[in-house]
């Protein structure tokens, strides 16, 4: 039976725990908690049931063999260099958190010495939804290895390439759509509940985004702003100026008509003798003409 180690028990440890062990792993634990007051309780509150171990760190790196790190992100070097004595030619050492590319190769450079494989891990979505089920990419030379083990003990684990730092690239860049989203969205509804009419903002929102295949319409938002984007900067204009009229500080909708703002000083409809055709040909021609503007 393969014995999964986690470093840190939070959200993530203790959604995956379950899933593991009910596809035939023995869990065992290390976190910071373990060592303070009525930590070991607390530890097992967050276990819902789940048969997992708590041991202390080199105790846990003894007997696991695959060892999760799901610290906090700022602490997520500084628990892998704790690791590092303890760890061997025999363990592969997976870090989750959400660091940035250069980070998870730092964590790899303070695993490399001693024997032990790294893998980085990147979680895409949330795990408060979907448990068990969230995506995972991975990355590394015992990547498609992990993500086979992993995967069989119930995660959804899959093979990125053995480039350390292409996954959470790929986490990173979908973040600014995913947090961006996320903050548009209250910014949005919070000017709506302040203008009484939150319910029909949501609605039509909700109504929009499921209308048709989110590949069409976003992909219509992104063509079309080739060629419409100083109309658009103007009526984002009025929008920031309403929004300071209910008395919000309009962070996301000041970015956006600045975001409208750099295309149209950019003149990027004149990189288009028609409408373009494809979402890419904005994308090319926008990063095109950033490239070659003054610094």
């Amino acid at each position: 039976m393969t014995t999964i180690g986690f470093l840190g028990f939070g959200e993530v440890g203790s959604r995956f725990a379950a899933a593991l062990h009910a596809n035939g792993a023995r869990v065992a634990v290390y976190d910071v908690l373990f060592d303070g007051p009525g930590g070991a309780d607390k530890l097992k509150e967050r276990a819902h049931g789940a048969p997992v171990e708590f041991l202390g760190l080199p105790e846990l790196m003894a007997r696991a063999p695959i060892v999760l790190s799901t610290v906090t992100t700022d602490v997520a070097l500084e628990a892998a260099e704790a690791c590092a004595p303890h760890l061997g030619a025999n363990h592969v050492f997976v870090d989750l958190n959400a660091t940035s590319p250069g980070v998870k190769r730092a964590i790899a450079s303070a695993i490399a010495p001693t024997g032990a494989a790294f893998v980085e891990a990147a979680i895409l979505g949330a795990v408060g939804v979907a448990g068990a089920r969230t995506r995972i990419l991975v990355c590394g030379e015992k990547g498609a290895s992990v993500a086979e083990t992993l995967c069989a003990l119930g995660l959804n684990v899959h093979f990125y390439g053995t480039e350390i730092g292409r996954a959470s690239t790929f986490k990173l860049l979908r973040s600014i759509f995913s947090k961006g989203v996320e903050a548009l969205l209250i910014e949005s509804l919070m000017a709506a509940r302040r203008s009484g009419v939150a319910d029909d903002v949501w609605r039509e929102i909700v109504e929009t985004l499921d209308e048709r295949p989110f590949a069409e319409t976003g992909g219509n938002w992104i063509r079309t702003h080739g060629t419409a984007h100083r109309r658009r900067y103007h009526e984002m204009v009025q929008v920031e100026a309403f929004l300071r009229e209910l008395g919000l500080d309009p962070f996301m909708t000041k970015a956006t008509a600045d975001f409208f703002a750099r295309s149209t000083r950019l003149s990027l409809a004149q990189a288009f003798g028609d409408s373009p055709k494809t979402p890419d040909e904005v994308v090319a021609a926008l990063d095109h003409l950033l490239r070659k503007a003054p610094s």
